[in-house]
């Protein structure tokens, strides 16, 4: 039976974030379906949704998440190895929302994090309205596996605004944690203080950018991560007419100057961006909700590769379409030589404002 812990913190109990890279038992998953986000009714990106799973499905279990409407057309076309559970909610980027799974090495129990989500800044500059159902899903998941939680009320957070090296360092950026529609009552010496405690940090490693201002006010899985301790991912381009030039150019300059929490200078693997930025089609068909995000022909996307996941044995790459696809792959290859890369077209997910990274959460072992 899960509960709430309450008067402690994950720190003061012995629990500690792990590193992406470490052991999972699952990934959990959310179903696209919202018609303001997803063009042609979401059709497209839940083709996508499925070959992501697919590909995940290879290497660890997938528990896919879906509302009641949509539950027996997700049951009939997912292979039956991925488990489905109806979960009603406001979109479907299971990163954010959901659950941050923490671990006590001398016991070996899990617990999780379950932090306020306004739906990437609330009635400042969020993306949506309601989000009521979304700040449920980690609490619900949390129910199906039995595992006990921290509410974070009074902190708001998403899984995408941080990368940790389970050894004490965190990676985000200012542009996000900073931002006004997330902690406005709090200093950035106050945001680091939750983290440390609800993460077991001993140091924040501040990107000042992320690449997506707009939707998630910067996350960090489409900037950096850590491959292993003391070794980060970090997206480039040599390109001055790169659109992402100056946001690259920055983040490797801060990483390749940063110490982790145990003084060790940070060894910095470039990861190309696209050649061609990807752009909102032509015709796609997708519906106004007041408040919603407009997603005009021409816009660009924010295609990273770097939006990745590391799963038991892989590792899921975004694919564009792009000259440069082929390179990532051998890239990110070359960064995690012991485990099998695979490369999924995630156009789809990119039109909707995500892509790998923001749709999955691991839960750990």
């Amino acid at each position: 039976m899960a509960k709430r812990i309450i008067g402690t913190t994950p720190k003061q109990d012995g629990f500690r974030m792990p590193g992406e890279y470490e052991p999972h038992k699952q990934i959990w998953m959310l179903w696209p379906e919202r018609p303001d986000v997803w063009r042609d009714g979401g059709k497209p990106a839940q083709k996508a949704f499925v070959e992501v799973a697919k590909a995940i499905s290879e290497f660890e279990p997938v528990t896919m998440c879906v509302s009641a409407n949509q539950y027996a057309h997700a049951r009939n076309v997912l292979p039956p190895e991925i488990r489905v559970v109806e979960m009603s909610n406001n979109d479907a980027w299971m990163r954010d929302p959901g659950p941050t799974f923490i671990k006590n090495d001398k016991t070996g129990e899990v617990r999780a994090v379950d932090w306020k989500f306004n739906a990437w800044g609330g009635l400042f500059d969020g993306a949506y309205f309601p989000w009521d159902k979304d700040d449920q899903i980690a609490q619900k998941v949390c129910e199906i596996e039995g595992i006990d939680t921290y509410r974070a009320e009074d902190f708001v957070l998403e899984g995408g605004s941080i990368h940790v090296d389970g050894e004490g360092t965190l990676i985000t950026t200012e542009m996000c944690l900073l931002s006004p529609g997330r902690n406005p009552h709090l200093d950035k010496e106050g945001i680091e203080q939750h983290l440390k405690d609800y993460l077991n940090l001993e140091k924040i490693i501040w990107i000042k950018d992320g690449i997506d201002p707009d939707e998630t006010t910067g996350h960090v899985d489409d900037v950096a991560c850590f491959v292993r301790p003391g070794e980060v991912a970090c997206i480039w381009t040599d390109n001055p007419d790169n659109y992402f030039y100056q946001y690259c150019q920055d983040a490797y300059k801060t990483l390749s100057e940063a110490t982790d929490a145990k003084g060790r200078k940070l060894k910095v693997h470039k990861l190309d961006m696209p050649k061609e930025c990807v752009r909102i089609g032509k015709g796609f068909t997708i519906d106004y909700i007041e408040g919603s995000i407009p997603r005009p022909e021409g816009d660009i996307c924010i295609a990273s590769y770097l939006n990745f996941l590391i799963v038991n044995g892989g590792v899921i790459v975004p694919q564009y379409g792009d000259v440069n696809d082929a390179l990532a792959l051998k890239q990110v290859q070359e960064m995690f030589p012991e485990r099998k890369v695979v490369g999924v077209d995630t156009r789809e997910v990119v039109y909707g404002g995500g892509n790998i990274h923001c749709i999955t959460q691991q839960q750990v072992k």
